[in-house]
């Protein structure tokens, strides 16, 4: 049996199937589970305004920060209770979709 026609066990909701994997699909980025405490922009765009420094303790629905994009002030809300760790951008930055914006602890 040549490389090509191994086969791999892929899970797919609990439910384990055989069959050929990939080079792509075993080299990709495992997935990960979304870390709460960390806040990524949603959308490009810039930022208008940092509402919040670090040490700060926050409550859930306070405004984080204002996210400038597609010509709307979007106003960053926390989705939980906890400290500010870390700001990770300034004022006047331009973001990516993605880009980590706030740590909390």
């Amino acid at each position: 049996m040549n490389e090509n026609n191994k086969l791999g066990v892929l899970n797919i909701d609990t439910s384990l199937y055989q069959t050929r994997l990939s080079k792509k699909f075993q080299n990709r980025k495992s997935y990960q589970p979304v870390d709460p405490r960390i806040i990524l922009s949603f959308i490009p765009g810039t930022i208008l305004d940092i509402l919040i420094e670090p040490g700060q303790n926050v409550s859930k629905g306070d405004n984080l920060m204002i996210l400038d994009a597609m010509k709307m002030k979007n106003r960053l809300k926390c989705h939980m209770a906890g400290k500010v760790k870390s700001v990770a951008v300034k004022k006047g930055d331009k973001v990516s979709k993605g880009t980590v914006l706030i740590e909390l602890e």
